[in-house]
């Protein structure tokens, strides 16, 4: 353990010490870091909703360039071949390299997160404990591909040429790059056969608190991650000039087989939906729609169900209740990058609190009313709700809110009934069929 110790602090000092990794572990995220910020920083608050992009492209520029170039460069110098002779497992020389890489990428996604906040005012994750799960589950998983690289490449330049293969296509078409909702339809299945998509997802749930637990996200990189370990370690060459093996195709085939499995999976059980951008369906909402909904038998404001009150004044009218607004402008489900998912978040939020019987329930709902004018503008806001409205069991569904006070758990189907309710009573005082 003592000179397993010690290989450990000698990568971290290695790596310290190289231009290359420190270009690829630490230069290249903080230019993404500042990429993003040039294009989303308008957003309120900025660059939230891209975290988990940014935090994925550092972990994957760790993985797919900073170790297998490591890896490549000591067996080129015949160094591995030397570990061999020494009186421990080399097995342990590679999880030594594996843990260490697991600090370094841990510690360029921090840098990642804390230059965020304080350029940007990017808020820290909302679950830590569960955003730093995700980092660790992503960097093994990704490090598995790594080990794959480094098995196949003959040298560091070879090591550059396949890692872009792998780097550019998740950044294009995978959903880490570009944000799924400007994708095509076509890229956005063809990326839930990468494993880039499940870590977004998983990573952003962590970080602006998107409800769902994620565990489908969590199994898709175990399984891809394993199975590109498990390549990677059988096809791992100890000495320079040696060529892969006449029999690793298998491998490496079951290596891609494994994404290939998780895509038609996913696909064939409505997890692909899921996790995309199918709440911006608001969009296709047309006039002819919203002017066919009725009003009809909509309980009244004042009555025991979707209570609501009237405009609230300023300062003196809100007397105890500007914390309630506070929380509510900031609470993350309301801030998910789809207008749309976020805006039925916000409604769940108002049916939580109506269905809890809050002394505050019809302010709350008031509030919820008028963060959404602000943030989506009348004219895009009339399609969100018509959309709830319309197909209330699509998008996902918050069921509590202990961030308000609100932490018991109520059935789904109840809550999306209030949000439909909700959701008649603005949309019918936006189009004037309502009098406030």
């Amino acid at each position: 353990m003592k000179g397993l110790w010690r290989h450990f602090l000698l990568t971290l000092e290695l790596n310290i010490r190289s231009r290359q990794a420190i270009v690829y572990g630490y230069l290249v995220p903080v230019i993404f870091l500042v990429a993003f910020g040039s294009v989303f920083r308008a957003q309120t608050p900025a660059l939230l909703a891209q975290m988990g992009q940014l935090l994925t492209i550092t972990i994957l520029g760790g993985a797919c360039f900073g170790m297998p170039t490591g890896l490549v460069a000591e067996r080129e110098r015949g160094i591995w071949r030397r570990y061999r002779l020494l009186p421990m497992p080399t097995g342990l020389l590679v999880g030594s390299i594996l843990a260490a890489r697991v600090v370094i990428v841990a510690s360029a996604a921090l840098l990642q997160v804390v230059l965020a906040h304080s350029l940007y005012g990017t808020p820290f994750p909302a679950h830590p404990a569960q955003a730093i799960a995700g980092v660790v589950l992503v960097t093994a998983s990704f490090l598995g591909m790594g080990l794959v690289i480094a098995a196949c490449a003959n040298d560091v330049p070879a090591v550059q040429a396949l890692g872009q293969c792998i780097f550019l296509p998740m950044i294009m078409i995978g959903g880490v790059g570009i944000p799924l909702a400007a994708l095509p339809a076509w890229a956005q299945r063809f990326s839930g056969f990468m494993p880039g998509r499940y870590a977004v997802d998983l990573l952003q749930r962590g970080y602006d608190g998107t409800p769902g637990d994620g565990r489908f996200s969590a199994a898709a990189l175990a399984v891809m991650g394993a199975a590109a370990a498990l390549c990677g370690a059988r096809l791992f060459r100890w000495e320079p000039g040696r060529r892969l093996r006449a029999g690793s195709w298998p491998l490496l085939l079951g290596a891609l087989v494994s994404w290939l499995c998780v895509g038609t999976y996913a696909s064939r059980s409505g997890h692909l939906d899921a996790l995309g951008s199918g709440d911006s369906g608001y969009m296709d909402i047309t006039e002819e729609q919203m002017a066919a909904i009725s009003y009809e038998n909509l309980p009244g404001d004042s009555e025991f169900v979707s209570r609501l009150s009237k405009p609230l004044g300023k300062a003196g009218s809100m007397s105890g209740l500007e914390n309630i607004r506070g929380a509510i402008a900031e609470w993350r489900p309301g801030q998910v990058a789809d207008p749309g998912q976020g805006a039925r978040n916000l409604l769940c939020l108002a049916g939580v609190a109506d269905v809890s019987e809050d002394p505050h329930e019809g302010e709350i709902a008031r509030m919820v009313f008028d963060d959404l004018r602000q943030r989506d503008g009348d004219r895009q806001l009339e399609r969100i709700l018509a959309w709830v409205i319309l197909y209330p069991d699509q998008g996902r569904c918050v069921t509590t809110v202990p961030e308000l006070g609100l932490r018991h758990q109520f059935r789904e189907d109840i809550v999306r009934d209030r949000a439909v309710l909700y959701a008649k009573k603005f949309l019918g005082r936006l189009r004037g069929s309502i009098r406030d």
